[in-house]
């Protein structure tokens, strides 16, 4: 197995291991987290002893793609039959379709701002999400959200079609961003899969160029304001953990030129051939020295570096970013 590839799934099986004990020690043994434990553990002890990925009936490699959408996976698509492997392949494509129809026009300029996004799936189907949509009391208002899905492939992404369905209907009912956050996180913690989870950066953008941010265990978005960038730091655990989960917001007031840079880990945690991150850090410095650009510019520009960095070396997570500028004529 390639190295690359094997550091990629062992820090997803501890991850997933680290979020799993969180979750007994809040809510007790319960029976299918604890055996998913127990999964998780089962395939850390063949990574170290060297049979993981290999499957159980033929004894030959697992595919790649299909560790990487679920790396607690013990069979290789070998098994399926000839049939059976076409219908995968149609499904699979045919979900492809179905989620990029869900994603919002990739430009929108609303109440003197300015989003732009990019979102690049590492296989037919990706567990990001992402939305622009307009609404609130007046109409005058967009409603903002980036989000990852736990998991990977198809299971990931019906979740994320689930959240999308259920974001664009809270919208409809004229609530606050924290009070959408908090609403979906009890609708998706009374009908989930124990093992499902996502994570949430929504936003509210007003006219007057006030911007409201609730965070729901997302990466933090970086906030570009008179030429310093710093993150956008708050708590929150992941939708669909906790049911009674309450969650903060803050408020930032932008001037024209301002923006917000939202991403997921797929960006930030993009590994290169000698396993190096390429981490928030460099993120930062790129919009410090893309500050003058147009959102379309600077999220072309963040792929182009993102690019560079890898030198080749394949993505092994969805990447999702959205730049959300106001504009500069908006005063």
């Amino acid at each position: 197995m390639d190295t690359l590839l094997e550091t990629n799934l062992r820090g997803q099986l501890r991850d997933r291991r680290q979020r799993l004990e969180s979750v007994i020690s809040e809510v007790g043994d319960a029976a299918d987290l604890v055996r998913l434990l127990q999964e998780v553990d089962a395939a850390l002890d063949r990574l170290e002893k060297k049979s993981y990925g290999l499957c159980n009936v033929c004894n030959l490699a697992i595919e790649e793609e299909f560790l990487l959408a679920n790396p607690l996976v013990q069979y290789c698509l070998c098994e399926l039959s000839p049939e059976q492997q076409r219908a995968l392949e149609d499904d699979l494509g045919l979900a492809s379709r179905v989620q990029w129809a869900l994603l919002p026009p990739q430009n929108v300029s609303f109440a003197g701002w300015e989003v732009h996004f990019r979102y690049a799936p590492a296989g037919p189907v990706s567990g990001d999400y992402c939305d622009a949509v307009t609404g609130g009391n007046d109409g005058g208002e967009l409603f903002l959200a980036v989000g990852d899905v736990s998991g990977k492939g198809v299971a990931a992404s019906l979740f994320m079609a689930r959240l999308n369905a259920l974001f664009r209907a809270l919208i409809q009912t004229e609530v606050s961003v924290q009070q959408l956050v908090e609403r979906a996180n009890r609708l998706l913690s009374e009908s989930r899969l124990p093992s499902q989870y996502a994570t949430l950066a929504g936003a509210l953008a007003r006219a007057d160029g006030v911007i409201e941010i609730c965070n729901a265990g997302h990466c933090p978005p970086l906030l570009l304001r008179q030429g310093k960038v710093a993150p956008v730091e708050s708590g929150g655990f992941p939708l669909g953990l906790f049911k009674h989960e309450p969650y903060e917001v803050q408020q930032f007031q932008l001037s024209p030129g301002d923006l917000l840079f939202f991403y997921t880990d797929g960006l930030s945690e993009a590994r290169n051939r000698s396993g190096a991150e390429y981490g928030t850090e460099r993120i930062c410095n790129l919009l410090h020295r893309g500050s003058a650009l147009t959102p379309q510019a600077l999220g072309a520009s963040c792929l182009q570096d993102l690019q560079a960095f890898l030198s080749g070396a394949p993505r092994t997570d969805d990447m999702t970013l959205m730049i959300v500028r106001r504009a500069p004529d908006s005063l």
